[in-house]
This record gives C-alpha cells, structure tokens and sequence, in this order.
C-alpha cells in the first residue's frame, strides 16, 4: 500500500528551481545533515576525491480514483455496474531534455520556468512514459525521494567539476542560519512525520484487508399508524369490525446492511460485491392486498437473521463499458441508473413507492447479467436480464421461472436535466408482477407475461430545489390459468430540497398514485371484481373503483457526517384503491447510521 504526501509538485519545483540553496536547506533540515559535515564533503569533493555516482531509483505510484456511478449509486443495493480505480503506469522513465517534450505542459503554466530550469539547466527532472509531466497528481515519497536523489546528483556534480562559485561558504552560512531560524518549525516537522510514519505502521499491522473495503448501513425505524378501518373485502361501502387496521400499535425495529467491495484488478477496475442484509419490521394490517400500499422503504424481515443480498463481480470492458454478473443482487434498480439522486431507504424518501418507479421491480430478479455503456458525455445505456429463482431446477433456474429483461437509455440534454426512458419484459407466476407496491397481485394464481414502458425526469431548478416526476405503464398478457389480460398504470411527483436549513440536509414532498388495476378482462381471477364481491363473481372484468392518492412529507436532518435522523408523514388518500376506506396515515422517526 503506497501512503502519500499530499503536496502539489509544481509547488516543490518553484521551491527548489528558485534556489539551489533552498534545495541543500531542506535536506539539511528534515533528513538532519550537520552543516560542517557538509563543508567537509564539498571540500573533499572540490579535491576530486570522490566520484558522482549515485543511481536514480524508479518508483510506482498508485493513484485511487473516486467510487462512482459507472453503474451508479451504491445505495439500497442499487445502481452500479463498474467503480472506477484508476490504475496509472508511473515509472519515470523517459529522459528529458528540453521541457517542450512534455506534452502536457504550457509556458502559461504558473511553474513553467521552475520546471524549465529543472529540466534544461539541471537536468534532474525526467517525465513518465508516455512523455506527460503530471502536474497537478499527488506526489508520493518515493517518488518525491527518487527527483530529489536526481537534484542531489546534479548538485555534486556541479561541485565536483570545480564550479565552485555555485556554492561557498557564504551559502553554507546561509544555510546553518536558515536552520537555526527555523529550529523549532522544523522540530514540530520532524515530530510530525515521525507519528505519520507510526500511524502508517499501525494501520498496516491492523487494517482489515489491502483489497476489501467494508460499507455498511444501519436503519433504526419508529413507525405507527393511525387507527383506521377498511372497505374492502367485500368492497360494499360498509366497513366493519373484520376491516379495521390490525397494525396500529407503535413499533420500533432494525434494518441493517452491509456490503464488502473488494478490488481484484485496479487496472480494469474489476470488483466483487458481497452484501449481507437483515431486518426485523414487517408491519402487517391484517387487510387482504392492503400491506403493498402501507410499505416502508426500509421495511423488511429476515427473522433476525444475516442473509445474502448481493454476490456480484462487475467489470470494465472498456473505456467507457462496464459488465456486472451475479448470483444475487442483480436487478433492474441495481443496473438501471436512476435520475433521483436523493433515492435511497436510509438517506431518502420514507416509503418504498417514493424510492423509484415500481415497474422497476418487475419479476424481482435475483441472478443473472447486466451492461452500462457511457454512449456519449450525455447519453448512456444500461441493460439487464435477471432471474427470479436461479437456484431452483424444477421450477425456476435461469429460463423457466420468473424472470426480468429490460433496457434503459439515460439522455441529459443539459446540465440542470436527466431523463431516463426504460422498457422492461418479464415473466412472473402465483398472479403477481413482484412490484411488491401497489397492485402488484393482478391475477388469482396465474402466469403473466408483462411489457412495461416508463420515463423518469429530473429537473435541478437551482442548487436548492429539484423537481422530478416519472410514470409507468404495464400491459400483462396472462399464459397459464386463465386468459386475458390486465393494465395497471402509477405515477409521481416530487419536489426535493437539498441543503435545506443547513448544508446535507434534505427535505422532500412526494405525490403520487401507486400502481392500479385501470383494466383487466380475465376470464377468471379479476382481482378488482374479486374484491369487490369478497371472492365471488371475479371473472367480472372491470378496473379499479377509484384511485389512491399517497402524499409524502420527510426531512433528513444529519446530525453528523455519518448519522441523520428523518421524520416524515405519509397520508394515503383512498388506500387501495377505495374511496370509501379510512385515510391512512403514517408516522416515522427514521435513524440511520452510515459507516
């Protein structure tokens, strides 16, 4: 592992071109030569006494690039294919004797002439490989050893050929008063490096991995609703004591995440993900096909056990193309970019609805393959084909259960605007489309083949407003147990407000109605007709009676860099689809620890 100075080279030119005395002072200083020791060097060295020859050692130098959305956010599971790691070949290499050979630097550098004094006078500053200088990249000590061993050659050299008017006494003196000025400076630098370097020490004994990083994130929720009672099941605008909300006592619970990254090759910046996930909310009503529309972004169970959330090894194949396979973990939300860029269970919108469009969800992939092509600076396209149960041979496996396929361009025709236009393809079985949101189930134990069609808009109206919307549409053709088929359309809009009060907060209005049945002609297992009728009659092909209206209020206050906390309130307006249920409402105090 290569530990940096963090000092910009052009910096250290100026210094050392300006004055080769500064030069001899600042070895001097930090290494600890005695001056008289000095003298008597230049004294042996003016008598031919020893020769120059010293080697230049080379050096590599590793530079860690940012974590970035090649394939997207790395939050709630979601949204990458590729994190780049900029793998740069830094052997010094190519000697240099004019500065015009270095391509990348200008006369209208700031450290031009520092660096063509260096090169062209000295001749102790060589470029990399490929020609180029480097300019503004961090400087490592070896790095920063190997050129001031180059300037340190070139300075015997020049005494020992007897040009002595380079350095006299007179300078030497310069030099021991300059240190003795700057004792107690350069006692505080000497202290310091020794404790870097002993923290170096400690961190390389006790670091948990040279390859693996470790993310996790920690969800408290305290979460209650309102006492409120149902029509439904049958739908006949009287509600009675069977309909009344069975999930309304105060509760507090737990979701946890965590994910290992580990790097295999930073050249093509090639990554395994390892996420580990628990939970214990599952906040039920009792309500037949109700709990969809209630849903919390981070809710969910695991009985209190650790189970696998992601397995998957994501990889460039070029420079602006990126491939992620896996044996879980692989979606559309987690390949798909998303143009919300607040979206997320622990740091965004409250309820599982507002986190992205549902049909996103669609099939409820587990395994399988996805791409992320950088089209153009503004242009980009991800694809996806995901298996529900990859593991079963009877039943699922890779082709014969459910199943997801789609694609999605990302376009940003400005700065301020990112667009996202997705289609998607699946195959789900027991009458669901796996959305988990709204009315996921839309058959009573059929098969369905789904095409669904969505966009997403994101407008940034200035550094403290956004404004997005996004709308979806399915079409289901069923294939086993009944015929017939069965549309459902959602929709949202929302207004998020970064910084709001104080910088890395975030406040959020949300408006939208969740997926809803607005056809189905099934010659049996019509689930509007279903309700209705409280299981009788539902070969009746019909739509939704009414339309639910869900209303989000949320503010993430943060605390710390690492911890917020967020309360928020989500009104649903004819839940389920009914006008004539109870107004649901629902109340969070949401705790998140990032680490």
């Amino acid at each position: 592992m290569t530990y940096r100075v963090y000092v910009d080279r052009q910096i250290l030119l100026r210094l050392f071109a300006s004055s080769w005395q500064f030069l001899l002072f600042f070895v001097v200083s930090v290494i600890g030569f005695d001056t008289s020791a000095i003298a008597q060097t230049k004294s042996k060295l003016n008598n031919n006494q020893i020769s120059n020859q010293k080697d230049v050692s080379k050096s590599q130098v590793e530079r860690k690039g940012n974590l970035q959305n090649s394939l997207v956010n790395l939050q709630d599971s979601s949204n990458l294919v590729v994190s780049p790691n900029e793998n740069v070949d830094t052997n010094i290499s190519q000697s240099v004797t004019s500065v015009s050979q270095l391509s990348d630097v200008r006369s209208t550098d700031w450290a031009f002439t520092a660096l063509q004094s260096l090169v062209e006078r000295y001749g102790c500053i060589a470029g990399y490989p490929d020609y180029k200088f480097r300019g503004q990249q961090a400087i490592s000590r070896y790095e920063f050893a190997a050129g001031l061993n180059a300037c340190l050659d070139r300075i015997n050299e020049i005494i020992a050929t007897g040009l002595s008017d380079k350095a006299n006494k007179e300078d030497l003196a310069t030099i021991q008063k300059l240190q003795e000025e700057f004792a107690t400076e350069l006692s505080v630098l000497r202290g310091r490096v020794n404790t870097l370097e002993a923290k170096t020490a400690t961190l390389e004994a006790q670091q948990f991995s040279t390859t693996t990083k470790l993310f996790g994130q920690a969800i408290f929720g305290l979460q209650g609703r309102f006492g409120n009672t149902a029509d439904i099941f049958p739908r006949n605008g009287i509600r009675t004591a069977g309909e009344v909300d069975q999930g309304t006592n105060v509760t507090f619970g737990y979701n946890l995440g965590i994910t290992f990254l580990t790097q295999f090759d930073a050249f093509n910046r090639s990554i395994l993900l390892v996420g580990l996930n628990s939970g214990n909310l599952a906040l039920n009503s009792g309500l037949l096909l109700r709990d969809s529309y209630t849903l919390l972004g981070y809710e969910g169970t695991t009985a209190n056990q650790i189970t696998l959330s992601d397995l998957s090894y994501r990889f460039k194949v070029s420079n602006n193309a990126a491939f992620i396979i896996g044996a879980a973990g692989v979606a559309p939300s987690a390949v798909f970019r998303g143009p919300n860029r607040v979206e997320s269970s622990g740091t965004g919108p409250i309820s599982a609805f507002a986190q992205r469009n549902p049909i996103l969800g669609l099939g409820a992939g587990s395994a399988g393959i996805g791409f992320d092509w950088q089209i153009s600076d503004r242009i980009s396209l991800q694809g996806v084909y995901a298996a529900g149960d990859p593991a079963n041979p009877t039943k699922g496996g890779l082709t014969g259960g459910s199943y997801v396929t789609g694609v999605q361009a990302m376009l940003r025709p400005t700065d301020s605007i990112d667009t996202a236009l997705y289609y998607l393809h699946s195959y789900t079985t027991t009458g669901s489309l796996n959305t988990g949101i709204g009315d996921s189930v839309i058959g009573l134990g059929s098969s369905f083949l789904t095409d669904a069609i969505g966009a997403t808009l994101n407008w940034r109206i200035s550094p403290y407003v956004t404004l997005g919307t996004w709308g979806g549409y399915t079409k289901s053709n069923a294939v086993i147990g009944a015929s017939g088929t069965v549309e459902t359309t959602n929709w949202m809009v929302y207004l998020n407000f970064p910084d709001l009060f104080k910088q890395g907060n975030l406040g959020g209005i949300y408006i939208g109605q969740p997926p809803k049945i607005t056809s189905s002609n099934l010659s049996i297992g019509n689930v509007p007709s279903f309700l209705n009728s409280a299981g009788f009659a539902s070969e009746v092909a019909g739509a939704q009676p009414a339309s639910t209206t869900h209303l989000e209020l949320f503010y993430v206050h943060r605390l710390t860099d690492r911890i917020s906390i967020t309360p928020g309130l989500i009104f649903l307006f004819n839940p389920a689809q009914t006008s004539t249920s109870d107004t649901v409402t629902i109340g969070t105090i949401r705790t998140t620890f990032s680490f």
